[in-house]
């Protein structure tokens, strides 16, 4: 019998194909947003490791903002990613959204994080 996937999934997978074709050995810089935080990881894709992550969640970024769910915590989450992945030793990257649409924080994160230093 056939399974169910929806759409939100399909996108996901259809963006996901897209990346690996694009990648050229560039590790991906993967988004997930809810309704409440936003996170943000860098992730090797192939040694199958996370180099460097960074979400609202985090202590001291919950102290200083004042939700997880706004272009601000984006942007903020955006510079501080960008600061780990140089740490780690990344420049370059490919931006992987997910099943999110490009706008609003995604984008805010994703300039952040270009800002920041990384080349995507």
């Amino acid at each position: 019998m056939a399974e169910y996937i929806s759409s939100t999934e399909r996108r996901k997978a259809r963006v996901r194909r897209a990346l690996r074709a694009a990648a050229n050995g560039r590790a991906r810089l993967s988004v997930h947003r809810s309704s409440k935080q936003i996170y943000a990881q860098i992730i090797d894709d192939t040694h199958g490791r996370t180099l460097a992550q960074a979400s609202s969640l985090e202590k001291d970024l919950r102290e200083k903002l004042k939700t997880g769910a706004d272009i601000e915590a984006a942007k903020v989450v955006g510079k501080l990613i960008a600061e780990r992945a140089i740490a780690a030793g990344v420049k370059e990257v490919v931006f992987d959204r997910g099943a999110f649409i490009y706008h609003g924080r995604i984008k805010a994160l994703a300039d952040a994080a270009r800002e920041g230093g990384l080349d995507f």
